[in-house]
């Protein structure tokens, strides 16, 4: 991000690359990985590299994903799904920070037409979606909001953190039996002045 900021998306670009190269070198080092955290940027980067190559994220040995970022939308998900992972890959959306740790997406149901909800992992972390002008008061199901969160952990307690986004409230989901956000975007009155990664 800091290349982007100052201007230098080549930079960021080889750098990007520089990152592909070495995940397609560790991967093919016969180690017995499994699991990947990547942003949508850098999971369509490496599995289109190893198609080049001839082969794909499966042939990898990787089967599961954990994925995130503002670039993980509807529209990439099913992109990923359909074109690059294939049936036998599971991906999970993911929302978080060092604060909370990461929000596990709702499990994937064709039914859901790809939307993306995001729950918190309870009892470390809650998240809230709270009006924009009242941050104390929650929006109802199905509203935007800003997000609002708050961590208990044995070392920190952070009551009322504002996040830098926004989103819709979502009804709880019997696997995780409290609010979801969906929708997660840059907080739209700095939304302009957020730089997004290349990664």
């Amino acid at each position: 991000m800091k290349l982007l900021k100052k201007g230098d998306v080549a930079g960021a670009k080889a750098y990007a690359d520089h990152v592909i190269d070495q995940a397609v070198t560790i991967l093919s080092a016969g180690h017995d990985i499994k699991c990947a955290f990547a942003t949508p940027k850098l999971l369509e980067a490496l599995a289109l590299k190893l198609m080049d190559k001839g082969t794909s994220i499966e042939e990898s040995g990787i089967t599961g994903i954990f994925a995130g970022g503002t670039e993980f939308t509807p529209q990439w998900y099913r992109f990923c799904r359909e074109e690059l992972l294939g049936p036998n890959i599971y991906i999970t959306p993911t929302y978080g920070n060092t604060l909370m740790g990461l929000a596990c997406g709702k499990p994937f149901d064709p039914a859901d037409n790809y939307k993306i909800t995001y729950f918190a992992p309870q009892p470390r972390a809650v998240i809230e979606t709270v009006e924009f002008n009242d941050y104390d008061q929650l929006v109802g199901y199905g509203k935007t909001g800003r997000v609002k969160l708050y961590t208990l952990t044995k070392e920190l307690f952070i009551p009322g953190f504002m996040e830098r986004d926004e989103g819709e409230r979502e009804l709880p989901h019997e696997k995780y039996p409290w609010d979801g956000i969906s929708g997660t975007r840059p907080f739209h009155e700095f939304a302009s002045t957020t730089t997004v990664g290349v990664y």
